[in-house]
């Protein structure tokens, strides 16, 4: 019987070490990814978003201020980058429910976005060409995909910089626009504004 509660117990400790290792591991790689998020927002604009104003595809000039109200989606991508790819169909099902506008970053003229949205079937994208990456510049935006949600009084509620889920912008929305939304009155610093030419 003594014999049998020895096992019971000699089994029972590798059992919980195992876990303890894997917990270990898991807080680890968690720890590591958060670290590597922060880096990689380092440079991203907080506070008040800096307003944009540029030519859509269609010719429609558009300013970021026509967005207020309700929160938006500031989605900065590009046609060579392979992440932005995997997100293009959760953009397109967001935009059904949410304010989205977008920034072709560094990918091109106009004549290259147009036939990169043709061929992808994202005509509906309300996109802003930004060669030079001025727009880019203007929000501290290093690589793509970089998105920001803006909650309905101007103010950068969200970064986030590479790929992420559908759900997780969605929620992020959402939950901007469950949240109080301060006027703030923007500082010399957040009254940049950039003006895209047309293309």
């Amino acid at each position: 019987m003594a014999q049998a509660t020895m096992n019971s117990e000699k089994e029972t400790k590798p059992k919980k070490s195992k876990w303890f290792r894997y917990l270990v591991d898991f807080l680890i790689i968690m720890m590591l990814i958060i670290a590597f998020r922060s880096w990689q927002q380092r440079s991203m604009v907080s506070g008040v978003a800096p307003d944009i104003q540029g030519v859509l595809m269609d010719g429609t000039i558009t300013d970021l201020k026509k967005y207020r109200g309700k929160p938006v989606l500031l989605h900065f991508w590009a046609t060579w980058c392979p992440f932005c790819k995997l997100e293009e169909g959760s953009i397109t099902g967001i935009a059904k429910d949410w304010p989205v506008l977008t920034i072709a970053y560094q990918s091109g003229d106009k004549a290259e976005i147009e036939k990169h949205l043709k061929e992808q079937g994202l005509e509906s994208w309300a996109v802003i060409s930004d060669p030079e990456s001025r727009l880019g510049e203007l929000y501290g935006v290093s690589s793509v995909p970089t998105s920001f949600i803006i909650d309905a009084n101007g103010n950068i509620r969200f970064r986030e910089a590479g790929i992420t889920s559908g759900w997780g912008l969605r929620a992020r929305l959402w939950y901007a626009d469950m949240m109080p939304n301060p006027e703030v009155e923007a500082s010399p610093d957040n009254t940049k504004k950039a003006t895209m030419p047309a293309q």
